[in-house]
């Protein structure tokens, strides 16, 4: 039985609404986004999701969930719209400087053991993450032994993340959280004015390894003494989030620290008493069995 409801803050469906039909389309159009694409959001929170198909609807012009399966199954860039509007592409520099300020402090002294370190960036976005990092470990004199690999499910994003271009009208905001984080330098130095945006030094990404990178299907490619994955979990469901957490677990050597977003936890899943809180705040974890 058909009721009137408004879905919710985002677009959603027109006119009536059944919400068995409404799942039912979502589960078609997901399973064949998997088996024609490769790219598996089966597993994701499904509220989420669902919102952003509905976005995705209406942008496109359309009026049902089936009629965007079509044309995503047919139009390989109408495919790469819906991409860029399922992956989380939310981020800054030096975002929750008070995670930067716990990781100098607790985390840096533990990787100047290592002669050679290895870090994971997960779901890295457009690469902000990856230059703080990259920026932190210069002025800790590591970058220069250390491998940063950025991976995510979205190509176009990698891209932009690969040309380290970032827009002029964010730099106050990021020198602010750079100073925050414990920036030892003028921010400015990092970049320069260019192409309309603020272009930062290629020597920060001489050490990194971008790649494509399907959190849900793709296996561990390397032992990390590092993995950040921030802000990605909350969006998938518990199931998905336990595999990913074996992921890392695989990935990590022994004692290897997890950095998880400030919304995200190891309580209740399956690895949890696989590592020990590093900080009281700060979701950063230690592998320690």
């Amino acid at each position: 039985m058909a009721l009137p409801l408004n879905p919710g803050p985002l677009p959603g469906p027109p006119f009536t609404y059944n919400a068995d039909l409404e799942r039912l389309e979502i589960e078609l159009l997901l399973e064949g986004v998997f088996r024609h694409f490769g790219f598996d959001f089966r597993s994701y929170a499904y509220g989420s999701i669902r919102r952003r198909l509905w976005k995705r609807v209406e942008a496109e012009g359309l009026k049902t969930i089936s009629e965007l399966q079509s044309r995503i199954l047919h139009d390989a860039d109408a495919m790469e719209r819906l991409l860029l509007d399922l992956s989380v592409n939310v981020t800054t520099m030096f975002r929750d400087p008070t995670f930067y300020l716990e990781f100098r402090e607790k985390i840096i002294p533990v990787l100047r053991t290592y002669p050679f370190i290895r870090i994971w960036h997960a779901g890295c976005s457009t690469g902000e993450e990856v230059f703080s990092m990259a920026i932190m470990l210069e002025e800790e004199g590591l970058y220069d032994r250390t491998r940063l690999y950025a991976t995510d499910i979205n190509d176009v994003v990698l891209q932009r993340a690969k040309q380290g271009i970032f827009p002029l009208d964010r730099m106050q905001e990021y020198t602010d959280n750079y100073i925050r984080a414990g920036g030892i330098r003028s921010f400015s130095e990092y970049y320069t004015a260019k192409y309309d945006g603020a272009l930062f030094s290629p020597s920060l990404t001489k050490n990194v390894v971008f790649s494509q990178h399907n959190l849900v299907t793709d296996r561990s490619f390397s032992e990390f003494h590092v993995i950040f994955c921030r802000n990605v979990l909350i969006y998938f469901d518990k199931t998905l989030q336990n595999r990913v957490h074996k992921l890392f677990y695989d990935s990590l050597v022994m004692f290897g620290t997890l950095a998880l977003g400030s919304k995200e936890s190891l309580k209740f899943s399956e690895f949890e008493t696989h590592y020990e809180r590093i900080s009281s705040v700060e979701k950063l974890y230690r592998k320690v069995h």
